[in-house]
């Protein structure tokens, strides 16, 4: 049996990230680490030990995860976007990446993590 997939989460709202972790729980996966705002998003981007990260696009008060998404792509480290607004939410740069609409779904979550889903 495989280790399970530990994943970063950046979430800044707490009952989303509750949320985020329940279902990760339901595919064996576990959270690596959980950022609540652009600043930890970019510092743990940097040093997770993780296998995927979920990145919510808008982290309150104008801020974005992109910056800590530009480091997971240095990284080699895949990532999906989190967002209630589409690829539209994402910038253009980085649409290439999935993205996963809010409310979160378990199937659609499943698909871009590559695991079965419940």
């Amino acid at each position: 049996m495989s280790p399970p997939r530990r994943i970063l989460v950046v979430e800044d709202e707490a009952l989303v990230a509750i949320l985020i972790q329940d279902l990760l729980a339901d595919f064996d996966c576990e959270v690596a680490a959980i950022a609540s705002n652009a600043a930890e998003a970019v510092a743990l981007a940097r040093t997770c030990d993780a296998d995927f990260a979920l990145l919510d696009v808008n982290l309150g008060g104008g801020a974005t995860s992109f910056a800590a998404a530009e480091v997971l792509i240095g990284r080699g480290l895949p990532f999906a976007f989190v967002t209630g607004y589409g690829a539209d939410g994402v910038r253009p740069d980085l649409r290439c990446h999935p993205v996963i609409p809010k409310p979160i779904g378990p199937l659609e979550l499943a698909r871009v993590l590559g695991v079965d889903g419940p």
